[in-house]
This record gives structure tokens, sequence and C-alpha cells, in this order.
């Protein structure tokens, strides 16, 4: 709102800083920290004149006696407050880019709000029904897939390159095109076609194909992202922490993806209009941070299901529109390992169980609990069962578990980084 009313303004005294997307990133981030510190503690004081606080947890369930029960849930509220107030105030809101990221950001905070409003208030430990879940999810995904295939505005510069000319860099872009072009690491060529994969059913069919390829795979990429997201959820400021982190190498990657002289540089795809999500990745990082004010050790307030579903689908929904999807499994690596441990734990004990032992690969799932987690613990539960990694030395405070996922992450970032230029 405010960007198109400095346009309007014209050559009033301050009004060209609008037009420039650094500004507006910076003001974003800072309004989105200030907003979800300010908004927090009073929202925190609200759930609790309301008693809408965590019921499922206590201190049984952690070696080192730290209480859960009763902090406040829902926090997740605070966070898209914080996100939507600066991306509505400082984003060009006729961007389709802009406008998908705020989509995303209220369809999966309803589905989270309506899953932890289910747990809380109507004291149903499994929340919203699954199967809610995943079609609200793929609803999502072929939005945000079919908006890129049929919208205008979502079209790309396969290539860019520059030459000086009379001493001046003269920059020569191809043609604007619908692409299914896309980013994969590690590569000399690393932009790959998904079109490429049907050529068998000729020039014309190949490329419907590697569209309806595309809108599966966004529809996968929004599903198993914010499902990752929502199981790093479980130590004070994990989540949290980890997610800011991905937020500032994907608005680096949206930046080079969006400026067409580091996409010369950087020898990817340049997408008009793409750079208007730093402005909403910088509101997501600030507020995180901001929401971490509250949330770390030890946590005065849970984002709930509220929070982690919708930060996972906007992690998901910006990868996929700046095309780098293919750098989520390196970029999301916490998350990927967080989904992979449930997977394999529950099908590894279920195929145990039918042959008549019990058996499991880490003493706890989600794999940051198993650092967490005493033998003592899983036999109490579990008498007789054998656990494969039993892992060596003290168990792990939350915080030195979570301070380490981060850090991790921190590497993988720089990683997923590097691959711009490691070919």
């Amino acid at each position: 709102m405010l960007y198109e009313l400095f346009q309007f303004l014209g050559d009033v005294p301050g009004a060209r800083l609008m037009t420039y997307i650094s500004f507006r990133a910076i003001v974003a981030g800072v309004m989105g920290l200030c907003i979800s510190i300010w908004v927090g503690g009073w929202f925190i004081q609200l759930l609790k004149r309301k008693n809408i606080s965590e019921t499922q947890r206590d201190e049984k369930t952690d070696p080192f006696n730290t209480a859960k029960k009763g902090v406040p849930t829902m926090g997740g509220v605070v966070i898209i407050a914080a996100m939507m107030i600066p991306c509505l105030l400082m984003g060009k809101l006729n961007n389709v880019y802009m406008q998908l990221m705020l989509l995303t950001t209220i369809i999966l905070g309803i589905i989270g709000f309506s899953d932890d409003y289910i747990k809380t208030f109507r004291k149903n430990k499994d929340g919203l029904n699954g199967w809610l879940k995943i079609a609200g999810q793929i609803t999502l995904g072929l939005i945000v897939g079919l908006t890129l295939r049929y919208s205008p505005q979502a079209v790309m510069n396969e290539r860019v390159t520059s030459h000086i000319e009379n001493n001046i860099t003269v920059f020569e872009k191809t043609p604007e095109v619908k692409s299914t072009r896309t980013t994969i690491p590690f590569v000399k060529e690393h932009n790959f076609n998904y079109a490429d994969m049907f050529s068998f059913l000729g020039e014309t069919n190949k490329y419907k194909a590697g569209w309806i390829f595309f809108v599966i795979l966004t529809v996968l990429v929004v599903a198993a992202v914010s499902n990752g997201s929502n199981l790093n959820d479980g130590m004070d400021g994990m989540c949290a922490g980890n997610s800011a982190i991905i937020g500032v190498a994907l608005l680096l990657l949206s930046y080079v993806s969006g400026n067409v002289v580091f996409a010369d540089y950087f020898d990817v795809m340049y997408i008009p209009g793409s750079e208007e999500l730093v402005v909403f990745l910088a509101s997501f990082i600030g507020a995180l941070i901001g929401f971490l004010w509250w949330n770390s050790y030890p946590a005065q307030v849970f984002m709930g299901d509220t929070g982690s579903l919708t930060i996972g689908g906007i992690i998901g929904v910006s990868a996929v529109i700046i095309h780098k999807e293919l750098l989520l499994p390196i970029l999301c690596g916490i998350f990927l390992m967080e989904s992979v441990s449930v997977i394999l734990q529950t099908q590894v004990y279920r195929f145990a169980k039918k042959k008549g032992m019990h058996l499991r690969i880490w003493k706890r799932t989600p794999f940051h609990d198993h650092y967490r987690t005493s033998i003592e613990q899983v036999l109490r539960n579990d008498p007789g069962c054998k656990i494969l990694f039993k892992g060596r030395g003290p168990l792990q405070h939350e915080t030195k578990i979570v301070l380490r996922f981060c850090i991790v992450t921190l590497i993988l970032v720089a990683l997923t980084i590097l691959t711009l230029k490691i070919r």
C-alpha cells in the first residue's frame, strides 16, 4: 500500500526510496522483527488469560525435568501477523509472486490454526484430520503450480549475457518465456528442463508433459517441506532458528534471480518480478527472529502447527517460484532428516512387529528427540525393544541440540549458495 502511495506522490522528497528493493526489504525486516516482539508479549498474556496452553508435554518426557505443560501455544499467529503487515505496507501487491506468498501464508495458516484449535479447545490430541491437511497442501500446490503456468507475469529469461560496448556494460537477455527449466546443483550446465524428460512424446507434447510434471512436483514440494518443518518444531527455538537461516539463503537466491547483473554473474535464470520475494522473505526472517525473543529456551510460547506448517509452505513455495526447488534437499537437509527418520522408524518398527520383534532404529523420532531420550525411557514404554543406534555419551540438553542443528543448517545454506559456482 505504501509503495503505491509513494508512486502516486511522485516527486515528493523521499518518495524514490520506495523504488529501491533494498530499502523496502530492510524496512519490512525491521517491521517484522518489532511487530513479532511487541505483539508476542501482548499475545502471550492474552493466551494465559484465556488458558490456551500446551496440554501434551510435561517434565516426564524430558531427562532434564524441563516442564513444558501449560506453556501458551498457537504463537504462529504472531509470526503470520509480523509477516503479513510489513508485506501489505511495503510490498507491490499487484506482483503475482507477492500474491502467491500471501496466499500461501493464509491457506497454511488456516490449516495450522484449525489443527491447533482442535487440539487445544476440543482436547483432541490428533488435531485436524490428516487427510484434510494433505488436501489443503495439495490445493495450495495446485494453485501455485497452475499460476506459474498460466499467469502472464510468471515468465523468465533463461539466459543473461553481458558485454562491454563504449565502456558501458550491455546486458542481453533471451526472450521472456514460460519455462519448466530449473536449477540443479554440482553440474556444469546447471539448468535442466523437465520437458526434456518427455522427449519421447514429441516436440509439442513434451512441453505439456513437462508442465504437468512441474505442477505435481510443486504439490510434493509444498507438502514435504511444510510437514518437515512441522516435525522440526519440537524444541524451544528449533524450527524458528533453522527456518530463519534457510530464509536468508532464499532471500539471497531471490535477489540473484531478480537482478540482471547477478543473474549474469552466477549464470542463473533471470525471473523478472521475483525481487519482490526479497521484501516478503525479509519480513519472514524478521518475524522469526522476533519470535525467538519469546520462543528461545525456556520457551514462553510455542508456535504450534499454525506457525510450523506455514513456515514450511513459505520455504517450499519460495523455492518453486525462483525455480530452485531441487536445491531444497540440501538447503532443508534438517527438515529432510527429520522426515526420513520418522518414516524409517515407523516402517521398520511395523515390519519387525509383524515378525514378532520389537526393533527401533533410533531411541525416538523425530531425529532431534533421539539425543535427549534415554534407553531407560524407551524400555519403560516398550520392554524388550532392541535399538540399533543407541548413541554414545550423555544425553544432551535441548539448547545444545538446537544450537548444533542450527550450525548444521548454516553449513547446508553455505553449500547451497556455493552450488551456484561449483560445477
